[in-house]
C-alpha cells in the first residue's frame, strides 16, 4: 500500500515549496510586525497572533534569495516547531497537495548553499518541482 503525505505549498521567488500539513498551524495574511533589535537578519520581526507572540522568519533571507519588492506584502505560514509557533514569510500561498511517498526524490544537485541543507526531498509534479522544506531545520537559526 502506498503511503501519502499532504503538503501546504507556497511560492518564494518563483520556486515552489511545501511543508507537511501536520506541521502547519495556520495560514494568514500579512500582519504588522514589531522589529527585534540585534536579531538575525533572517528574522523580520514579531507578530501578535491572538495574544501569542510569534517570530516571523523571512524565507527569502533564510534561503539567500533576492529581497521581496517593497510593493509585495508577504503571507504567513505559521508552523509548529519544537520551540513553539513560528511564522514563515512567503510570497504566495499555494494549495494543499497530497503526494505518494514512492515518488519522492532526493534534492537536485543544482541546489546550492543553505537551500541544500533545508530541502529534504523533491516531488516532480506535472507543472513544476515541489521542494520539501525540513521545518525544524528551517526555523533553527542557530545552525
Amino acid at each position: 500500500m502506498n503511503d501519502s503525505k499532504q503538503f501546504c505549498t507556497f511560492f518564494i521567488d518563483g520556486l515552489f515549496f511545501g511543508v507537511e500539513v501536520l506541521k502547519v498551524q495556520e495560514v494568514i495574511r500579512y500582519q504588522q510586525m514589531t522589529a527585534v533589535p540585534l536579531a538575525s537578519r533572517t528574522i523580520e520581526g514579531l507578530i501578535n497572533l491572538r495574544g501569542q507572540i510569534v517570530t516571523a522568519i523571512d524565507l527569502r533571507r533564510r534561503l539567500d534569495l533576492p529581497p521581496r519588492g517593497e510593493e509585495q506584502l508577504p503571507m504567513n505560514v505559521v508552523v509548529r516547531s519544537d520551540d513553539g509557533a513560528v511564522s514563515l514569510l512567503v510570497d504566495e500561498i499555494g494549495d494543499v497537495v497530497e503526494i505518494h511517498d514512492d515518488v519522492r526524490e532526493r534534492p537536485p544537485e543544482t541546489l546550492r548553499g543553505v537551500a541544500r541543507e533545508l530541502v529534504t526531498g523533491v516531488y516532480k509534479l506535472k507543472e513544476r518541482l515541489l521542494l520539501i522544506l525540513d521545518t525544524e531545520k528551517t526555523v533553527n537559526l542557530a545552525a
